[in-house]
């Protein structure tokens, strides 16, 4: 028997069930993973809360984790039994301690990055590349405007942009934030909490604002990542922390200087097996050679049976870049 978080309806962190079930054999095309750690992301929340309603109760959870391939499903020739791989696309089910993924959604982990590594990095470290190497391609030497900069996505962006050689304004909610975003990176950080964020914006670039704002936070910073942009400047929505951006104008975006928005997701720019590979080369290269750093505390890593309790930790604000759950 494995174990699993379900739940049965939406709600709070108290939905959350550690059940047992019987997995099934990996279908044609898939392989069967052995959980070594596994992934949270603010996703999950929406998905258990019911933003992004599940097709069928009971539902498993999660969809990243890096682990030991243990069964292999007909037709799958990439990857063996034994396979150290990590994946961050699958369907829902990666809290659990055995899991079945597409085979096309598994890449494999170097040696050189530990299973904890590589399930904290893999989803939010595809979401940094899809964003400053796809969604607008970061030049050396160009300033940006990145929103909760000292969140797990925020201080792989911070890494990543420094890395570039560009320079990452970061958006925290406190002075503590503010320098793990700056040791992550940033080159500047506006807490929100008492400073207006397209002003300072604008002090920091001699009136000139950005080109590109990557807001993941949504309801709450709309309008100032808006104010925070130059005329044709892109707004990149890709989250709602603080709840999603609805009943929009059009023509705030004229009145704003002809702005473009995007509401991009992975799955937006991960479509095949290839762009899988080419993504996570690129991130594992960074992580390997220490220009990004993934480690994650002792006291984001919970057991898997505490879920519940991770989920509270994560949406009470109270962590520091990526948390993990690790099977028993």
């Amino acid at each position: 028997m494995a174990k699993r978080i379900q739940f049965n309806a939406h709600g709070g962190p108290e939905v959350l069930e550690y059940v047992e079930f019987t997995p099934k054999d990996p279908a044609a095309g898939e392989v069967q993973i052995s959980n070594k750690a596994i992934g949270i992301n603010y996703i999950d929340t929406y998905i258990r809360g019911g933003l992004y309603p599940v097709p069928q109760f009971p539902s498993g959870l999660g969809t990243e984790a890096a682990g030991v391939v243990t069964k292999v499903g007909a037709g799958v020739t990439s990857i063996e039994v034994g396979d150290r791989v990590v994946y961050a696309q699958s369907s829902l089910g990666a809290y659990s301690t055995v899991h079945n993924v597409p085979a096309e959604k598994v890449a494999l982990l170097p040696e050189a990055i530990s299973f904890e590594q590589g399930a904290a990095a893999f989803l939010k470290g595809l979401t940094v590349h899809y964003l400053l190497r796809q969604t607008y391609e970061i030049k050396a030497g160009e300033i940006f405007l990145f929103h909760a900069a000292a969140g797990g996505v925020g201080q792989i962006a911070c890494q990543w942009a420094k890395a570039l050689g560009a320079k990452l304004i970061g958006t925290v909610g406190s002075d503590a934030k503010a320098e793990r975003a700056k040791q992550a990176g940033a080159w500047a950080t506006i807490n929100y909490q008492t400073e207006d964020i397209a002003q300072r914006v604008s002090e920091l670039t001699q009136g000139e604002k950005v080109s590109v704002v990557y807001d993941s936070v949504g309801k709450s910073t709309w309008l100032a990542s808006l104010d925070s942009l130059k005329k044709r400047g892109l707004m990149v929505s890709f989250g709602n922390a603080s709840g999603p951006v609805t009943g929009v104008d059009l023509g705030i975006l004229n009145q704003k200087g002809s702005l473009y928005v995007t509401r991009p997701s992975l799955n937006g720019y991960i479509n095949s097996h290839q762009d899988l590979l080419s993504a996570s080369h690129e991130l594992f290269s960074l992580i390997a050679s220490g220009a990004i750093n993934v480690d994650v505390p002792d006291a984001q890593k919970f057991a898997l049976a505490d879920a519940k309790k991770a989920h509270e930790t994560l949406q009470s604000r109270g962590t520091q870049g990526s948390s993990l759950l690790i099977p028993e």
